[in-house]
């Protein structure tokens, strides 16, 4: 059991600050996911946890003890690298124990440790080969493995699986799945700038960006409940349509008259004296449809994308704005050129203003986060 405590953490190289002021608490057992554009820092924050970095400022705690001195080897952490970095001369066995025979372990233990990681990774039939024998992603289970033995406190994982074809991401990343649900008492901590790898795993995503953190929550929540445009637009894909517009009328409901000639009511609530503030609407593609009836936004289709369970519709890609793109279930043929008008449902829109939504303004308190439930067929 480990639990993490990051306070007032930052990292400077020279004049060049790229971390400042990082508060973060992780649970033990916590499988959390740092996720963020290149070069927000979410490698380095990995690293300095390790004590590969040097932490310039603040403090780190694993299990109430201060860290920021102590040697890698004595955290209790073992972290797991983007390139496999297995020793080619070395049987997957023999690469596994390395860390055991430096640190003077017994043969029997060692074997012990390497058949039972040979067995959690179903790598027991390759125990006897070298890595060139392997798959890429047989290779990435025995880096894991390595990790395993060696029984850490803490597990950390810096993109291991983006040297990987999708097909093997797919099948490695239900792995590490599995592996989390069989130490239930382990904590993880991985970086990724895959948005399907955070959805998935984990179990709080943390969102840097511009040298902090953006926000933190579980996957869903940050899905439905993004605390302001950069992570509306960053978790989701396709990103986040914003469309702008002003508040035209208050109260339970608000309604918003869009630049594009739209209409819309937003399950918000505001004040009378927020009347006319100018806002972009934020609506995810995927909650967009067609319809018959009053519009958001409505216009003729320049592209569509056919991709067989979905169809993607572009507006305004000629222009020097970003494109409308609204993803509908299901084949839509012949779309191009055609004008269409779109709708969704009040409550999956967001309200951003001055690029901070609506829902936290003020520092009000939400309630628990409830998923919102898609509607069934029928």
């Amino acid at each position: 059991m480990a639990e993490l405590k990051l306070k007032g953490v930052a990292k400077s190289y020279g004049e060049v600050e790229v971390l400042s002021n990082i508060d973060l608490e992780i649970s033990s057992g916590e499988f959390v996911v740092f996720v963020g554009p290149s070069g927000c820092g979410k490698s380095t924050l990995l690293r300095m946890i390790a004590g590969l970095e040097r932490i310039s400022g603040g403090t780190l705690e694993i299990d109430g003890q201060k860290m920021n001195d102590i040697p890698p080897s004595q955290r209790g952490i073992a972290m797991v690298f983007q390139s496999y970095a297995l020793y080619p001369h070395m049987t997957v066995r023999d690469n596994m124990a390395f860390a055991l025979r430096i640190a003077g372990q017994s043969r029997q233990q060692i074997r012990e440790a390497t058949d039972r990681a040979g067995r959690m990774l179903q790598l027991t039939p390759y125990l006897d080969r070298l890595p060139k024998a392997l798959s890429g992603g047989q290779r990435q289970r025995v880096a894991i493995g390595r990790a395993i033995v060696r029984d850490p406190k803490v597990y950390l994982f810096d993109e291991p699986l983006s040297n990987l074809d999708a097909a093997l991401r797919v099948a490695t990343r239900i792995e590490i799945a599995q592996l989390k649900e069989s130490m239930p008492d382990r904590t993880m901590i991985y970086v990724t700038h895959d948005q399907t790898e955070a959805m998935t795993l984990a179990d709080r995503i943390v969102v840097l960006a511009g040298g902090g953190i953006a926000q933190v929550g579980a996957p869903l929540e940050l899905y439905e409940r993004p605390v302001n445009e950069f992570v509306a637009q960053f978790i989701g894909s396709p990103a986040m349509n914003l469309l702008p517009g002003r508040i035209s009328s208050t109260g339970e409901m608000t309604g918003v008259t869009l630049d594009g000639g739209g209409e819309a009511q937003v399950a918000i609530s505001t004040r009378p004296e927020e009347m006319g503030l100018k806002v972009n609407l934020g609506v995810r593609p995927e909650d967009m449809r067609i319809t018959d009836g009053p519009a958001i936004f409505k216009g003729e289709v320049d592209m569509t994308e056919a991709l067989g369970e979905v169809t993607l519709l572009y507006f305004g890609t000629r222009g020097d704005v970003t494109p409308v793109i609204a993803k509908l279930p299901g084949i839509h043929a012949g779309m191009n050129g055609r004008n269409v008008r779109l709708t969704a449902d009040p409550e999956a829109l967001h309200l951003f203003h001055e690029g901070r939504s609506m829902l936290y303004r003020d520092g009000v308190e939400l309630g628990p986060y409830v998923p919102r439930a898609a509607s069934l067929p029928g």
